[in-house]
């Protein structure tokens, strides 16, 4: 790159989208008015937008729908231009990885903050996805365009090509700082883990180009963690087995736990009995297969394929990551399969969220700790009684134990057809409040890294709470959350991925003991651990 490239002039717009038509069509407005608004906000630095890719008349939107077109657009970019991915909705970030690990100019990520669409998860994805093949981006985002943080950073690119965040709250874990007895137990877990030995059935792998969350064997095996590759068409199949009587079962179990079914009588847009019946014959099909072979944990991908022949995997998930949950059992022997304890489930074959998920579980049964986790996207979030709250949110497998009042304050609706054409209900609720620790792991350089942090699960308002959901997605769990000694933009500068990891502690006391063994365990397993926020 040469200094004359700089201040820039001109840049190259482009923008990943969904591979199912519905969500791009739906979502293709919100699209075009962050587009606007951002071509506004670098006419006025000067710089020259133009878009690397058309409307399609036929398709009805403006978005990169597949990695072949991805391919083709950045064949007709120039290689050392600037390129700049706008993103106000999910989307696979395998469409535009083909181009951009090729291109040599100076790449800006860029997301509206809105609730709407997963604008925000869609972009923290691409990020991961750049970070783990050592792609050289800088990243932003913005309400309005026209803010201070947004306008001064974009600034800042157009000069220079690169955007500088603050990333203060990071520091290196020091496993020698750590009280003796949790280090020792942490360092006996690593080594536990290491003879025992865990695998991680993975139903396919690359859900909806999620390049961040696949991780090579040879990072993982190291940790003791292998592989088990499944098919979900052999789950599809073993679903056919379960008898009609077992899903009953499994139903008259939540339904006597004091769990609602918002069920209608039209497929298409409602949530039918018989879709939730087909989700238990997927949750009673996943958990025989995870015993046949032996799994620790499962991870269905849903989209694409089993998602034109079955209903949304949410449910099970939400199940499976629930110690208490229907009794499943071996249809030979009838012997409780995992019996009295969570099978955790890595939604979307997020196989950063496998590696936490299960050693988080490790963990907490160590600590005498509820054990129960799950991931959620990092969606949005808005400023409340002078704090920022963050809404996590994802499609269903919060289990119920997160939520106030368990299974009595769960509810399964339909997910939203563009996304779900055969239906199937979600796992719904309210977090409960209460301390909690997060966490990521991600790949970096060729190694495995892990982020970990102290926070809140918040009791909001009704209304407020109301708010949220109607400005996101209702019919999915929320948690809102505060992080302790993370701001918003240090969360989107440092976190790199669209997931993140959760689970509660009954104390902020119990929760920093958690997350020190947490990360001595990390540290032990030769995993880069970085605490966030967390007081030296």
């Amino acid at each position: 790159m040469t200094t004359s490239l700089f201040p820039l002039t001109e840049a190259y717009l482009v923008a990943s989208g969904d591979m199912r038509l519905a969500a791009n069509q739906q979502c293709w407005p919100a699209q075009a008015q962050m587009e606007a608004q951002l071509t506004r906000a670098l006419s006025a630095l000067g710089v020259q937008v133009t878009r690397a890719h058309g409307l399609d008349p036929r398709e009805q939107h403006g978005f990169i729908s597949s990695q072949r077109m991805g391919m083709d657009v950045f064949r007709r970019i120039p290689k050392d231009a600037p390129v700049i991915v706008a993103e106000a909705v999910w989307q696979y970030s395998h469409h535009v990885l083909a181009g951009l690990r090729a291109h040599r100019g100076p790449v800006l990520t860029v997301a509206n903050w809105s609730g709407q669409w997963p604008g925000l998860v869609g972009l923290l994805n691409l990020n991961g996805s750049l970070t783990k093949m050592n792609a050289e981006y800088s990243t932003l985002w913005s309400e309005d365009f026209q803010d201070e943080f947004f306008v001064t950073r974009l600034t800042e690119w157009v000069q220079t090509g690169r955007v500088t965040h603050d990333r203060s709250h990071v520091r290196s874990f020091d496993a020698q700082r750590v009280p003796d007895a949790q280090r020792a137990l942490g360092t006996r877990l690593a080594a536990d883990l290491r003879e025992r030995q865990a695998i991680l059935g993975i139903f396919d792998e690359g859900c909806m180009g999620m390049y961040n969350a696949v991780i090579d064997d040879e990072l993982l095996n190291p940790l003791g963690l292998y592989k088990e590759r499944l098919s979900q068409s052999a789950l599809y199949a073993a679903m056919q087995q379960v008898t009609d009587e077992e899903a009953q079962e499994a139903l008259d179990w939540l339904l006597g736990r004091g769990m609602h079914f918002a069920w209608g009588e039209d497929p298409a847009s409602e949530l039918t009995r018989g879709q939730t019946l087909d989700q238990l014959r997927m949750y009673v099909a996943a958990v025989r297969i995870a015993a046949q072979f032996g799994c620790d944990a499962v991870g269905i991908q849903y989209q694409q394929g089993l998602k034109d022949l079955a209903p949304a995997s949410d449910l099970a998930e939400g199940l499976l990551n629930n110690p208490e949950r229907p009794p499943v059992r071996d249809p030979r022997t009838g012997e409780v399969l995992y019996g009295g304890r969570a099978l955790p489930h890595f939604n979307e074959v997020d196989e950063g969220a496998a590696v936490d998920g299960l050693l988080t579980q490790e963990v907490w049964t160590a600590l005498g700790l509820e054990p129960s986790n799950t991931l959620h996207d990092l969606r949005w979030g808005e400023q409340h009684g002078g704090q920022f709250v963050w809404v996590f949110m994802i499609s269903g497998a919060a289990p119920a134990s997160h939520f106030a009042g368990g299974y009595a304050g769960a509810s399964s609706e339909r997910q939203p057809p563009m996304f779900f054409a055969q239906g199937g209900g979600t796992l719904k609720g309210e977090s409960r409040p209460g301390p909690l620790v997060w966490s990521r792991v991600y790949v970096r350089s060729g190694r495995l890294h892990a982020d970990l942090g102290l926070g809140e699960a918040v009791a909001l308002p009704e209304a407020e709470v109301q708010r949220r959901w109607a400005l996101t997605t209702p019919q999915w769990p929320i948690m809102n959350a505060v992080l302790e000694g993370v701001g918003r933009d240090q969360m989107m500068a440092q976190h790199q991925a669209n997931h993140i990891q959760v689970a509660y502690a009954p104390s902020r006391d119990a929760a920093l003991e958690a997350l020190n063994v947490k990360a001595t365990l990390f540290d032990a397993l030769g995993v880069d651990v970085h605490l966030c926020g967390v007081p030296a």
